[in-house]
């Protein structure tokens, strides 16, 4: 067993290339978006249901909690680096590839959340799908890394045979 595996567990080698594609594909996209809209609301129509809109989201994923405030910011930091610890744990305890790629997503996601929160002070968010009036919430890729991770997670624990596993 080499000293990496050792630290990292089995798959951590994958579980952190996850973390850090979805770290640095968030980073990049946000960049993007940045340096293309100046003001909140600022948007292009892309299809006929998806929009690129620049929103800042002082809440959780989805713009849930979006009441802004230093001690609001503060604690969605802590509860973030809670659960990216969390997820570490996860990922270096993983018996199977799929539970530290999905914990790896969790990770990158979470901590593109929490640099723009220490740099920004709040989230950008810009993917805004769309029925006719009816806007889901803006999202990011980060928040994208966190939803799909833990939904597989989930799936995976709920309906995979233990067998199998």
């Amino acid at each position: 067993m080499s000293m990496l595996t050792r630290v990292l567990g089995r798959f951590g080698v994958p579980g952190l290339l996850a973390a850090a594609v979805i770290l640095a594909a968030d980073q990049a996209s946000k960049a993007a978006i940045l340096g293309r809209f100046a003001e909140a609301g600022d948007g292009v129509t892309l299809l006929p249901f998806f929009n690129l809109v620049l929103v800042w989201n002082h809440g959780v994923s989805f713009g849930l909690f979006n009441q802004g405030g230093a001690t609001g910011t503060v604690m969605l930091i802590v509860l973030a680096l809670v659960i990216t610890a969390a997820m570490a744990v996860w990922m270096r305890r993983a018996a199977r590839l799929i539970e530290a790629v999905c914990a790896g997503m969790v990770i990158g996601g979470a901590l593109g959340n929490v640099i723009d929160r220490l740099r920004l002070g709040a989230v950008v968010d810009f993917l805004d799908f769309h029925i006719a009036a009816w806007h889901w919430p803006a999202f990011n890729v980060a928040d994208s890394g966190i939803v799909v991770g833990m939904l597989v997670l989930v799936v995976d624990g709920l309906f995979v045979k233990p067998a199998t596993r």
